[in-house]
Formats: C-alpha cells, sequence, structure tokens
C-alpha cells in the first residue's frame, strides 16, 4: 500500500528534490510559463497551485510561509500583490501542464507548465528590461563621448587660433628685426 507516500521521488535525495520544486515554483511564479519534464511538471502543479492559494489568503504568516519556501521576496511579492488580485475569484486549477513533445538529447517526455490567466508579457520581461537599461546606458555613453569630442575639438580650435597669430607676430619681429 501507498501510505504516507504524496509525490514522486524523480530518484533524488530529499533537500534537492525540495530545492527543485522551491526553483521551479519560483520561475513558474515569475516567468508564468517554464518548459520541463513532463514528471517534473505533473508535480510541480501542486506546489505552484498551493503558493497561489498561500497568497489569496494574504495574512503575514503565509506571506513568511510562501517566503521561506520560494527564497525570492521579489516573486513573493508579486504572488502576494499581482497573481493574488488575477485569482481572487478562481476555486483551484492556477496552472496547465501541456505535452510539449520530446527533448533531443535523451527523449525525455517535455511539457509547457503555465499559469491559466498568464500575462503573455511576463515571461522574458526581466531580460527585456534589462536590456532596454543597457541601451539606455550605452547610448548616454555614446552622448558623453560625443560631448568630449566636441569639447576637445572646440579646444584645438582656440589653440589653433591662437598660434597662427603667434607665428605672425614672431614673423613680423624678425622682419623688423632684419
Amino acid at each position: 500500500m501507498r501510505h504516507g507516500v504524496k509525490h514522486r521521488k524523480l530518484n533524488m535525495d530529499t533537500t534537492a528534490r525540495r530545492a527543485l520544486y522551491s526553483n521551479l515554483t519560483a520561475a513558474v511564479l515569475l516567468h508564468e510559463q517554464i518548459k520541463v519534464t513532463l514528471p517534473r511538471a505533473k508535480e510541480l502543479r501542486t506546489f505552484v497551485d498551493n503558493m497561489i492559494t498561500l497568497g489569496k489568503k494574504g495574512q503575514l504568516n503565509n506571506r513568511r510561509q510562501a517566503l521561506a519556501f520560494l527564497r525570492d521576496e521579489e516573486v513573493v511579492a508579486k504572488l502576494f500583490s499581482t497573481l493574488a488580485e488575477r485569482y481572487k475569484n478562481r476555486n483551484g486549477g492556477y496552472t496547465r501542464v501541456l505535452r510539449a513533445g520530446f527533448r533531443y538529447g535523451d527523449c525525455a517526455e517535455m511539457a509547457i507548465v503555465e499559469l491559466v490567466d498568464r500575462d503573455v508579457n511576463a515571461k522574458g520581461a526581466k531580460d527585456l528590461a534589462r536590456v532596454a537599461a543597457e541601451k539606455a546606458a550605452q547610448e548616454a555613453a555614446e552622448k558623453e563621448a560625443a560631448a568630449e569630442v566636441a569639447k576637445e575639438e572646440k579646444k584645438a580650435e582656440k589653440k589653433a587660433e591662437k598660434k597662427p597669430a603667434e607665428k605672425k607676430s614672431k614673423k613680423a619681429e624678425k622682419k623688423d628685426a632684419e
């Protein structure tokens, strides 16, 4: 009989399995869609649904429980604000598992785990924001470099204007001396 045997072991020890589910749950809540193997996806559903249920309750102790499991304050903040509001009228079934073919290397069956009413722009939003910030910083650095080059050119022009006048005066002094 299977008394007290709740989850798949996935050929891992307990601490590795707990860390795996913690990281995968955080990834699903942050990106709202990830691709993993099918057995992991089926197990992951329960953890994600439990975290969203904690987020809907919204109490301080629930927030502490979610933070203890997820270990990421940004994900917990999103869970208790955005996701809790999105799923406040839904009574469960927050995730969907879609089969996604087989992995090339070992032919493992893959699946996509996603939130039911997911925000399409959430996946990769952090990377897009980082790329936009890098672009803005690069453009600012280019503008700054262009401004410095313009200053150097102005200084060079001023020096060029002063030097011919000095040379003429030296030539004029030589002519006067002769």
